[in-house]
């Protein structure tokens, strides 16, 4: 299909976010904001765990996904949980030269990643259809970078998503 200048199709409509580059480690708390700059969702970081864990929280305080690392593993992994029931694992690929991660969905599906993880410039898609892009180009803020999720999508859960990707390409940092 060709497109003219004016008929192109329109971009789907997206909600952006700020999150602070790795500052994740054990025991440390740190806010993502909306848009507009206001405290959206909290991270809060698990001290004193045999594992990296981390607590997705909305601003009243709420767990909505609890993330942890599992350790011992041959590929790099974190699972996301809501309650006592598993929501997706994050892999990290062993094979190739760049890194890449599969998450795996509780109900059989998969979203795929591709880009640059430790510059923080990739996407996040399902299906071939990109559902959330993570750059930190948009923003001029020192270790920040933005996540932009397209309308209609699972926010919490690409948050921690990109919260978990974060853990396992950043460690030590």
């Amino acid at each position: 299909m060709i497109f003219r200048r004016g008929d192109d199709p329109a971009p789907p409509a997206t909600t952006m976010y700020q999150l602070r580059q790795r500052l994740a480690s054990v025991g440390e708390d740190y806010w993502i904001d909306n848009g507009l700059g206001q405290h959206a969702y909290r991270v809060d970081g698990k001290a004193l765990r045999l594992r990296q864990t981390f607590v997705l929280k909305d601003t009243s305080d709420n767990e909505l996904l609890h993330l942890q690392r599992k350790l011992l593993r041959l590929r790099e992994t974190m699972v996301m949980q809501h309650g006592d029931q598993t929501v997706a694992t994050v892999h990290k690929h062993l094979i190739g030269l760049r890194d890449r991660f599969t998450i795996d969905l509780a109900d059989g599906g998969e979203l795929h990643t591709r880009g640059n993880f430790l510059d923080h410039e990739y996407t996040i898609s399902r299906d071939d259809s990109i559902v959330a892009e993570v750059s930190k180009r948009w923003l001029s803020v020192r270790d920040t970078y933005a996540i932009s999720i397209v309308e209609g999508q699972d926010i919490p859960f690409l948050l921690a998503t990109a919260v978990c990707i974060d853990v396992l390409c950043h460690e030590g940092r």
